[in-house]
C-alpha cells in the first residue's frame, strides 16, 4: 500500500531538477515583468487621463471665473451709471440751486486732459465765481474720500480758466456709511444722499477749496 501511494505521488509531482527550477523561475520572472509592464501602462494611462480631466476642469473653472468677473464688472458699471443719472437728474430738477448759490451750468462726466493731473469729474456745477464738483458712487467706500479731496487740485490744473473760482466738493452716494459721512462733514465736503424718494444735501459744514 505504501509503495503504491509513493509511486502515485511521484507521478503527480515529478522530482525537481535544476533545469526545471530555472525554467520555473524564468517563467515566473516573465510573468512578473508582463504584470509590471501592464501595471505601469495602466497607471500611465490613468495618470494621463487624470491630468486631462484636471486640465479640463481647470479650464472650465477659469472660463467660469472670467465670465463671473465680466458679469460683476458689468453689474458694477450699470449701478455706477444709474447713480450718476439719478443724482444728475435730481440736481437738474432742483433748478441747480446748491450750496447757497445759483449755478448756470451743469455738466457730467467731464474729462481732464492734463496728463500729469488726469482726472474725471462726475458732476460739475458752474457759475461766474464758483465750481461745485460732485463725486458720485453707487456705494461709497472710505478710501474714496481722498479721491474727492484731490478733485479741487486736479480740476484747477486741467481747467486753468477756472483757476480763480472757489471750489466746493461733494460726495453723492446711494449708500453712505456713518464713518464716511462724518469724515466728509469734518472736512467740509458736502454730503449728498438719498433718503426715501428724496435727495438730501448736507452742506452746512461746507468749505471752499
Amino acid at each position: 500500500m505504501y509503495a503504491f501511494m509513493k509511486d502515485r505521488v511521484s507521478a503527480t509531482h515529478p522530482t525537481a531538477t535544476p533545469k526545471s527550477v530555472w525554467a520555473a523561475l524564468g517563467e515566473t520572472d516573465r510573468l512578473l515583468k508582463e504584470s509590471s509592464a501592464d501595471f505601469d501602462r495602466r497607471l500611465k494611462e490613468s495618470s494621463a487621463d487624470f491630468d486631462r480631466q484636471l486640465k479640463e476642469s481647470r479650464a472650465d473653472f477659469d472660463r467660469r471665473m472670467k465670465k463671473f468677473a465680466e458679469t460683476i464688472g458689468a453689474w458694477s458699471n450699470n449701478h455706477g451709471s444709474f447713480a450718476e443719472e439719478y443724482f444728475f437728474n435730481s440736481f437738474e430738477s432742483g433748478k441747480q440751486n446748491f450750496f447757497g448759490e445759483k449755478f448756470d451750468e451743469m455738466k457730467k462726466n467731464v474729462q481732464g486732459i492734463n496728463t500729469k493731473f488726469m482726472d474725471e469729474y462726475d458732476i460739475v456745477l458752474i457759475n461766474g465765481k464758483s465750481i461745485a464738483i460732485i463725486e458720485v458712487k453707487f456705494k461709497a467706500h472710505k478710501d474714496q474720500f481722498f479721491k474727492v479731496l484731490r478733485k479741487a487740485e486736479t480740476f484747477r490744473e486741467n481747467f486753468p480758466y477756472y483757476a480763480n473760482h472757489q471750489i466746493y466738493l461733494g460726495l453723492a452716494t446711494l449708500v453712505f456709511s456713518p464713518d464716511l459721512e462724518q469724515e466728509c462733514i469734518d472736512n467740509g465736503i458736502a454730503v449728498v444722499k438719498q433718503v426715501g424718494q428724496t435727495v438730501v444735501i448736507n452742506d452746512a459744514h461746507l468749505k471752499v477749496f
